[in-house]
């Protein structure tokens, strides 16, 4: 695993209200591909609030590292697993196009492993949205 963080999710009771509260601090940008999620850039990672985070409802909050094909997901989670971590969300096909699966560390941090097609990965690890 890259040392790196590509992605913080919060997990929100109403995305509107909480998209509104960062666009009022200045946050601009918002890409918002349905009802249930909304993402800025910051700067080499992405920010995101989401209303149904993990399956398991708002508040809360998820991590998120992308990698470069849907191999790397599977081999990640088997090593997150390897050094004891538990697989949460076994990898899968995702409904937006990607494949995901998701890992909790020994006290309980959720790490979602990810392939987006859609985003830009770079050399140096960091995420554009695309």
């Amino acid at each position: 695993m890259e040392q790196r963080i590509s992605l913080v999710t919060l997990g929100v009771r109403d995305l509107g209200r909480a998209r509104a509260f960062y666009e009022a601090l200045g946050w601009s940008g918002a890409r918002q591909p349905d009802d249930e999620v909304a993402f800025f850039q910051a700067g080499g990672i992405v920010f995101g609030l989401w209303t149904a985070l993990g399956g398991h409802g708002a508040p809360g909050i998820e991590l998120a590292h992308n990698v470069r094909s849907p191999a790397e997901v599977d081999a990640l989670l088997g090593d997150a697993e390897r050094a004891g971590g538990t697989i949460i969300r076994s990898a899968a096909s995702a409904d937006w196009g990607g494949y995901t699966g998701a890992f909790a560390d020994p006290d309980g941090y959720v790490w979602e492993v990810a392939h987006n097609p859609g985003w830009t990965l770079a050399h140096d690890g960091s995420v554009r949205l695309g």
